[in-house]
């Protein structure tokens, strides 16, 4: 067997682990980085930009179709061609896969081993590789192994026509009808581009959770207006799931109580991730590990208990972004480069967003994070907004909130028409410390959308002065 010592072992090349890698290289420090299965991040393979891609199609025959209002009729019917519309999103998802891959393959072939890395112990892996088993031995290990799909058990009774969002790329054409269960930041994207292309879509959910969203009242104007262009449950009632042939059969009550059998070409289950951690034999690691199998560790160094063991990425789930998993990777990257002294990573303001129509976003300190009676509700409806009402994007309601003792802006959650643009403006005040005073001292265009941000804040402004 095959014996390798390094610095740094790095196990994952995904966006964390790329980072870490080149951290710890930058750091002056030896370093190798394992990967087992294909190279590419799971932005690029079957995330972000895929999904995006998707979105995009559904955006142009949703726009097609809603002309009429400004007076421009398109004439004949609207022809979506499913197997165009996946040829498009394979093929322009392989290109940004592409150029991930370039970036990996310019890393020393010395330095990139291809297999499953498993722990004997804390810094030596076993290296499971298709050319003969490698030893590694390290002076301190990144997992950046990311995260994979959680498929409830009751889920299996599908067969193979349960999939999770994974597999909607590698589709050759658009199935007829598809059930969605999790209406989350995947289930509500997917969801909303499969139906707006043509596909019979049902969206289920639990609790009456929708996105990301944790203000109760933003939560159900938004549930509310996508309830109006397609089916969606977000406390369903499924009393019966199976197999039926080639397609899968759902018995549920509906909104109106009624009890309403369905079949379906597919189910998918946007249910969450987990850390992709099973397999790593993290037994051996000598780590202290939660009930998922993930070792406890330190969210500020990312550091796992005192030993020579960094976690970064999905695989820690504190938040499975990419820009964040690129910080993460950094930081831990840098950590196990000048271990035993290790740093707090930096972390910037907290942003998200869901590309969904309207879009949703959260910036800063959620609803559910702000103590009852320490802050004030700024609001604004993008239904009477100028320049939203100009374009006929004036779905919307924002809430922004701000403390009651300094005035500083804590955060927002909303839905609205160009929420992307905006949470970067928000998250820059945050991350600042602005307050809604400052903010209100800085420029609006107009008639720009923005405006109705202006206004949330004038009514923050006005209840912090009561």
């Amino acid at each position: 067997m095959k014996t390798i010592q390094t610095d740094v072992a790095v196990i994952g090349a995904g966006t964390a682990g790329l980072a870490a890698y080149r951290a710890a290289i930058a750091a002056g420090k030896r370093a190798v980085i394992i990967e087992g299965g294909p190279y590419g991040t799971t932005c690029a393979r079957v995330g972000c930009m895929p999904s995006k891609l998707l979105i995009a199609a559904a955006e142009a025959a949703h726009e097609l179709r809603h002309t009429a209002a400004f007076g421009v009729h398109v004439d004949g019917n609207i022809r979506i061609d499913g197997r165009e519309v996946m040829a498009r999103v394979r093929s322009e998802r392989d290109r940004f896969v592409g150029f991930v891959v370039r970036g990996v393959e310019t890393i020393p072939e010395a330095d990139r081993i291809r297999g499953y890395a498993r722990f004997v112990d804390n810094t030596t892996l076993e290296v499971a590789a298709a050319d003969g088993d490698v030893t590694v031995r390290a002076s301190r290990v990144v997992i950046a192994t990311g995260s994979r799909p959680v498929v409830p058990a009751p889920f299996n009774v599908f067969g193979d026509r349960l999939i999770v969002n994974d597999d909607v790329f590698a589709w050759d054409d658009l199935p007829r009808s598809v059930a969605v269960f999790g209406p989350g930041v995947i289930g509500l994207e997917l969801g909303q581009a499969l139906s707006r292309l043509g596909v019979r879509v049902r969206v289920f959910g639990v609790r009456g959770s929708l996105g990301p969203l944790t203000d109760p009242v933003i939560r159900r104007y938004a549930n509310e207006t996508f309830r109006k262009e397609f089916y969606l449950d977000t406390e369903a009632n499924v009393t019966d799931m199976a197999r039926d042939g080639e397609l899968a059969r759902i018995t549920y009550t509906d909104r109106d109580g009624k009890s309403v059998t369905e079949t379906f070409d597919y189910v998918l289950a946007a249910t969450g991730r987990e850390p992709n951690v099973r397999g790593l034999g993290l037994e051996n690691a000598g780590l202290e590990l939660d009930a998922r199998g993930v070792p406890l560790f330190d969210p500020a160094t990312l550091q796992c208990g005192v030993a020579p063991v960094f976690i970064a990425g999905d695989a820690n789930n504190i938040l499975p972004l990419l820009h964040e998993a690129a910080d993460e990777g950094k930081a831990a990257g840098e950590n196990a480069a000048t271990y035993p002294r290790v740093k707090p990573l930096a972390r910037r303001a907290p942003i998200a967003v869901v590309f969904s129509d309207p879009q949703i976003a959260m910036v800063g300190q959620r609803f559910a994070d702000l103590a009852e009676g320490s802050f004030v509700t700024g609001e604004v409806s993008f239904e009477d907004q100028g320049r939203s009402r100009v374009m006929l994007k004036n779905r919307g309601l924002m809430h922004v909130y701000a403390d009651k003792a300094t005035g500083r802006f804590l955060g927002a959650e909303w839905t609205g028409p160009r929420a992307e643009n905006i949470a970067h403006l928000l998250a820059w005040s945050c991350q600042q410390g602005l307050t809604i005073a400052q903010m209100l001292a800085m420029p609006f265009y107009h008639p720009v959308v923005e405006e109705g941000l202006r206004t949330a804040l004038r009514d923050a402004a006005a209840k912090l002065e009561a």
